[in-house]
């Protein structure tokens, strides 16, 4: 029970990782509260949760960037849990589009979702952690945020932005017992992997061209980011902080 009598907020909780995340963190003893546009796949992830015992959980839909609507998700979850000790910020969105095809309008939406939303949900989650004397952040980048993908752009300088947001935001609330982390996952088997493969005319030959980057030649599983943002959620990361984790079976250095 390494998160016991923890509080986290997780957006992009209804799949992928973010419902990983919940189903580990849950089982580790914490309340969750989950966030995500998905309305139906979000009821079924919460669902899924309350089928056994064990912290409370609580679910609110919301899009991360509409900060309106962010913001009374965030309030919500507070007075549903009782407060928040921590943040794992796993909303995302992937674009795989040469640049003379990209248009300002797909770059902006990119960005709003994957760097703007982080910010916005820290920005109104912050008051919550403070007043429980701190706590983590924790947020899903990508090695696209450390070493660059073709056609991918906007998705690249998105995560890439996140990751030094991790590292400044992790300078600025170290003197209030913060702890500011980012994870980079390499391919990981969700549905932004699986629905881009989907649409490639030999999935099987595009999914090994894939693996040709990676040192442990194997799709991550939404487990193991779950794993790696439970380590920096604990206290057994107390130390840890500005650090950008890559979990990516060795891509970043291979």
């Amino acid at each position: 029970m390494r998160l016991a009598g923890r509080r986290v907020l997780i957006s992009g909780a209804a799949s992928g990782i973010g419902r990983a995340t919940a189903q580990v963190f849950r089982r580790e003893g914490a309340a969750v509260a989950l966030v995500d546009r998905e309305a139906e796949a979000l009821a079924r992830t919460l669902e899924a949760l309350c089928a056994t015992t064990g912290p409370p959980a609580v679910a609110h839909g919301a899009d991360v960037t509409d900060e309106a609507a962010l913001r009374d998700a965030i309030e919500q979850s507070a007075r549903g849990l009782g407060g928040l000790d921590g943040i794992v910020a796993a909303a995302g969105v992937d674009l795989l589009r040469p640049f003379d095809r990209m248009s300002r309008e797909a770059w902006q939406s990119v960005l709003d979702v994957n760097l703007t939303g982080p910010f916005l949900l820290c920005r109104h989650a912050l008051p919550h952690l403070l007043e429980a004397g701190g706590g983590t952040i924790v947020h899903i980048a990508s090695g696209a945020g450390l070493r660059p993908l073709a056609d991918r752009t906007a998705y690249c300088a998105s995560k890439a932005g996140l990751v030094m947001f991790a590292k400044a935001l992790a300078v600025d609330l170290a003197p209030s017992n913060v702890r500011v982390n980012a994870i980079c996952p390499g391919a990981i088997d969700t549905p932004m992997l699986r629905e881009p493969l989907s649409r490639s005319a030999n999935p099987g030959a595009e999914l090994e061209s894939i693996l040709d980057r990676y040192l442990i030649r194997r799709l991550g599983q939404p487990e193991d980011i779950a794993h790696a943002a439970l380590f920096l959620s604990s206290a057994e990361s107390a130390q840890v902080t500005g650090v950008a984790l890559a979990v990516d079976g060795g891509r970043t250095f291979h």
